[in-house]
């Protein structure tokens, strides 16, 4: 036998994974945006929706508040991703390393997505310190924080693939913001005019936030789920195809 074993699959995207996340969290950037989103979703519940006049035992306005602040903060986390490492000419180390194009997607991906995870746990806090005020239902809660994660994971693929697609941290903050705002408010936008219900249906079918609508009300919806699953792997696929046309340009 020989005295080298074989490399495991993930081994590659888990190591580039934990550098890309230790770069996130000794960032001045991450712990703003993590206020920033902490303060929006709050302000959200408790100025916009007053949420103790309500008089409920629910938070779906909180949750309403998540898409809208993953306009701002998801483009922040995935801006500088690969557009960093084009303007620094890394990229083109990367590429020649022992790493496929799924490697370093994945590894990206996973980092990005951990970092959003960790703003996303710090609003806990929030249902914990309301709950000994109503009786609120842990079941509802727990399914909008799963929404909350799919959605995310599907928006971060998103910004990636427009990093990759940028050759400036601005062009990929102003394209995913851009892309973003779009996929979230499609539904919005069809309430507001008077379409063929075919038409709204198909227009529905591309906005995350539709997606996210039954995941704010606490239910699990297996097609919405995987919605978010899918696109979020088809975003990552593009991301590689992109990668292997740089890496053969």
């Amino acid at each position: 036998m020989h005295g080298c074993s074989a490399r495991k699959p993930f081994e590659p995207a888990l190591a580039l994974a934990r550098k890309e996340l230790y770069s996130y969290i000794h960032s001045p950037v991450f712990y703003g945006i993590g206020v920033f989103f902490l303060l929006f979703v709050s302000v959200w519940l408790f100025y916009f929706h007053r949420f103790f006049a309500l008089n409920i035992a629910a938070l779906r306005p909180f949750f309403a508040a998540f898409p809208l602040g993953f306009i701002m903060v998801i483009p922040v986390l995935t801006m500088k991703s690969w557009a960093e490492e084009r303007k620094l000419g890394s990229i083109e180390l990367l590429l020649t390393m022992p790493f496929s194009e799924w490697d370093l997607v994945i590894g990206k991906f996973l980092a990005a997505f951990a970092s959003l995870s960790i703003i996303i746990a710090l609003t806990l806090p929030m249902p914990l310190s309301l709950a000994p005020l109503g009786d609120f239902d842990p079941g509802v809660i727990a399914g909008e924080y799963i929404g909350a994660l799919l959605l995310g994971a599907s928006a971060t693929a998103l910004g990636l693939l427009m990093s990759c697609l940028s050759k400036h941290q601005g062009a990929a903050f102003l394209g995913c913001s851009a892309v973003m705002l779009a996929t979230l408010l499609l539904s919005q936008f069809t309430q507001s005019l008077n379409l063929p219900p075919p038409l709204i249906e198909g227009i529905n079918f591309f906005s995350l936030a539709f997606h996210f609508e039954t995941f704010a009300k606490g239910i699990i919806d297996t097609k919405d789920a995987a919605f978010f699953i899918i696109s979020a792997a088809l975003s990552l696929f593009l991301n590689t195809r992109v990668l292997l046309l740089r890496k053969w340009s």
